[in-house]
């Protein structure tokens, strides 16, 4: 057992004795102070931060979802390309996996990479935010294509990003971060209308002289533009061919 199971082994057995509420780096320092200890000098991330992702990941889920981070002062935005390079340059080769994932060690590499962009986006450097969101980008086009409620997303791109900068704001344990923005997504979409796209220069049927866009009108009622179609009209004539 190396030292990293050693801790993790050391926390779950003080979270099973004793199960709190949350979980975070007060917690650890309080109850496990030389598991903080080798935590804060060996555990460290990308940017040479404490990578506390780490330890949660290793922890079983049910002790994942108590992870809180400390309340920390509104970040100051800054920019700074050297710690989006430390992250990338380690996974350049793997960067296909926001593309197209081979197998479930690919998925788990994704998630590392998104994980550890959003922790350097929540410090405040905007930078890493607009790469990772670049980045997971890629992985939602291909889920346009295969989920139908995902489709509704198309055409939508300020929305998406919305969406996106929401999921890296509030984004706090170690679980994964796409599946996390993938639920987000398929919820909010729920109360999205599909777009039906064409060309109002397109005839309104075959072999038609007359084009869509001459059969557009503005409905009054709901404020949308739609295509005009006429409402049959009641007559003698009607009602009595339904008596026949």
């Amino acid at each position: 057992m190396d030292h990293l199971q050693k801790v993790v082994a050391t926390l779950s057995k003080l979270l099973s004795q004793n199960p709190p509420e949350t979980i975070n780096s007060s917690w650890i320092l309080k109850r496990a102070p030389g598991c903080y200890s080798f935590i804060r000098k060996h555990i460290r991330s990308e940017v040479n931060r404490i990578d506390w992702d780490k330890i949660t990941y290793a922890l079983e889920p049910k002790y994942q979802r108590l992870w809180t981070p400390r309340q920390n002062r509104k970040s100051k935005p800054y920019r700074d390309r050297r710690e989006i390079g430390l992250i990338l340059n380690k996974y350049r080769s793997r960067l296909y996996v926001f593309v197209a994932p081979i197998d479930a060690m690919d998925v788990q590499v994704r998630d590392k990479i998104a994980v550890a962009l959003v922790r350097v986006a929540q410090a405040g450097n905007v930078l890493a935010r607009t790469q990772l969101v670049e980045l997971v980008r890629y992985t939602i086009d291909g889920w346009l294509d295969s989920y139908p409620y995902m489709s509704r997303w198309r055409g939508r791109e300020d929305e998406i990003r919305k969406q996106l900068e929401g999921c890296i704001r509030r984004y706090r344990y170690s679980g994964s971060f796409l599946r996390y923005v993938f639920r987000t997504l398929e919820y909010a979409a729920r109360g999205i209308r599909s777009l039906y796209a064409c060309s109002l220069d397109d005839p309104i049927a075959t072999d038609a002289r007359v084009r869509k866009i001459d059969n557009v009108i503005h409905d009054p009622e709901t404020n949308e533009i739609v295509p005009y179609k006429p409402r049959k009209l009641w007559s003698f004539d009607s009602e009595s061919q339904l008596d026949g």
